[in-house]
């Protein structure tokens, strides 16, 4: 947006007001855009559409009051009633270079704003639990949440990046227990691994591990850890009609939850030994995974470290009125909130449930001073949003706070086929796979180039396809080709400065450099757009577009960038050329993808 022309905008509006040909309280809705059509002049505003209902006007006899009240701007060149009701605004030829000044005086921080100034904003993402390595679907949710929060940051905002580790509860059991299963085959007992139960080959490593260090120090008959333990599921060799698998007997849950208490009981605090190093080793691995990736937090916060706020949380809810007994449980009137039933946060055993630390895990945030929260989830915990937001207005805070953005599933292709994916066996594809296939790049930049809720098929020969439709490289490919023109001029004598080419922009008037010239200036509203409505790829089509524009401009028949015979015209041609190659620099590295200068 042009804060000029807005301002004249405001004033207009204040006129009339004042006249009472608009009253005095409207309310301003009107958006100020640029146009995508040239002859419709730089920038549209819909202002006179927007107040003729208030004004009790057709919009074009409204847009010509506003455009007797507008203040003389020395930015506007002319302003002109268009189609039905539209106020097209010209900007002055030197309007249009004034962005190569800025570019050139800000560099890497031009887009950068203060818009958001004013927020401090938690992003928590990913927070895969530490069961075994990161897969392509989490792949997308730590692309997705680290440019949300470059993109914060650009605007303004104090961001922290924070990963959840889920290191209490069930799944950490299941992992510790699948572990000493593993650990007990390892030294030669003979055991049938459970099917609810990790299966990959990690899980041997991590109890290599603790045999290496301990040796046979927890060994446990295999007799007495299966005792009393419920049957492991049995299935039949064929499916049902809908492809599932069909039970003939036994409870997997049971099963593994039964190895679990035995375990437990067995070896005792030792236990801890299992559990602390198979986190440990995942934890590890997800660390060095993202930060490869170029994904990194300000904080990893621990499960296990809420005990005491999970009490707190519960104690502040059953003050407030919120909790109840029913067969043993306590349980949270989420429906007074909204929700479409009531969730138990304690179970007759007295253990917690994971909502419940979720509870305590968004009190905490809360009391941490954050102005907003943003938690990325994957879309299948679209039911889970109305419950923690219910838990928050329950205790006395504004759940508004509070903005969930759902992440979708990513579905691989390569050669035209779907690449098949699994879970717990182990057999998934990770996004260290994907990162040595298609290469960072490649994956931060098509994990964020569709909303976050729309499901994204990656294909992989596209993403390393070296081809004006692979956006990423194409877009790589203008900076460098950029650079090479810089190094090319140098070679055949022609000095290049950017201070003293500046005047020269003016002999800039082809269709195709006044056009780069209006997008380089709009770059700082796509930033601010893209960060405020949480939506990274406004900033990949930007740059596609750009790189369009720049290989278009590059390619005119009788363009040359390099004329000795014309050596003004080449200086404002290389200025216009740096400025778009520090402007694909700074999009590309919010988005975490690197600038190439040679490919």
């Amino acid at each position: 947006m042009n804060t000029a022309i807005q301002a004249a905008l405001d004033h207009a509006t204040q006129a009339l007001q004042s006249a009472g040909v608009l009253p005095a309280d409207w309310k301003n809705t009107s958006s100020l855009t640029r146009t995508k059509d040239r002859s419709h002049g730089d920038f549209a505003s819909n202002i006179a559409m927007i107040a003729s209902k208030a004004a009790a006007m057709k919009p074009r006899e409204l847009a010509e009051q506003f455009l007797a009240h507008l203040p003389e701007v020395s930015e506007i060149s002319k302003a002109e009633i268009a189609g039905p009701g539209f106020i097209n605004f010209f900007l002055n030829a030197d309007q249009r270079f004034a962005v190569l000044d800025q570019i050139q005086q800000q560099q890497e921080k031009f887009g950068f704003t203060t818009a958001n100034a004013k927020k401090k904003v938690q992003v928590e993402f990913v927070s895969a639990n530490p069961t075994s390595s990161l897969h392509v679907g989490h792949g997308r949710g730590a692309a997705y949440g680290m440019t949300v929060a470059n993109l914060l940051e650009a605007t303004g905002a104090s961001v922290e990046r924070e990963y959840y580790v889920n290191d209490a509860g069930r799944q950490m059991d299941i992992l510790a227990t699948s572990t000493y299963l593993r650990y007990l085959q390892i030294l030669g007992q003979e055991l049938v691994f459970p099917k609810n139960a990790y299966q990959g080959d990690y899980v041997k490593e991590i109890a290599q591990g603790i045999i290496d260090q301990d040796g046979d120090a927890y060994v446990q008959s295999t007799a007495d850890i299966y005792k009393d333990v419920p049957a492991d599921v049995e299935y039949a060799a064929e499916l049902d009609a809908d492809g599932n698998k069909i039970v003939l007997s036994g409870d997997k849950e049971k099963h593994i939850d039964g190895l679990i208490f035995n375990a437990q009981q067995l070896i005792g605090a030792d236990y801890r030994v299992f559990h602390q190093a198979a986190l440990h080793a995942i934890l590890q691995d997800i660390k060095q995974d993202l930060g490869e990736f170029g994904v990194t937090f300000n904080q990893w916060f621990s499960e296990a470290t809420l005990t005491d706020k999970i009490d707190e949380a519960l104690q502040t809810l059953d003050q407030r009125g919120y909790l109840y007994e029913k067969d043993g449980n306590i349980w949270f009137k989420s429906t007074e909130f909204g929700d479409e039933k009531d969730r138990v946060v304690k179970r007759r055993n007295g253990q917690t449930t994971y909502f419940a630390s979720d509870i305590a895990y968004h009190l905490n945030k809360l009391q941490r001073g954050f102005t907003d929260l943003i938690d990325v989830w994957g879309s299948d915990h679209h039911g889970y949003i109305a419950r923690v937001k219910a838990a928050i207005d329950a205790m006395g805070y504004d759940s508004s706070k509070l903005t969930v953005l759902l992440v979708q599933f990513v579905s691989l292709w390569r050669g035209g086929e779907m690449v098949q994916m699994s879970s717990r066996s182990g057999q998934y594809v990770t996004l260290r796979d994907l990162r040595k296939e298609v290469g960072n790049d490649a994956a931060r930049f098509y994990y964020v180039m569709r909303k976050s809720e729309q499901h994204i098929d990656f294909d992989l020969d596209l993403a390393v396809s070296q081809s004006k439709d692979n956006a990423v490289y194409y877009i790589q490919y203008a900076h460098a080709r950029i650079q090479r023109i810089l190094q090319k001029a140098d070679k055949i004598g022609i000095t290049f400065d950017a201070i003293a080419a500046r005047p020269l922009a003016v002999q800039l008037q082809l269709e195709a450099e006044v056009e780069i010239l209006a997008k380089l200036a709009a770059y700082p509203e796509i930033i601010t757009r893209a960060a405020n409505a949480h939506e990274p790829h406004q900033v990949g089509n930007y740059l596609k577009e750009l790189a369009a524009l720049f290989h278009g401009w590059y390619a005119l028949d009788g363009v040359k960038f390099l004329d000795e015979q014309n050596i003004e015209l080449s200086q404002a041609r290389l200025l216009l050329s740096m400025n778009v190659q520090q402007v694909l620099k700074n999009g590309l590295t919010l988005l975490g993808v690197s600038a190439p200068t040679e490919m």
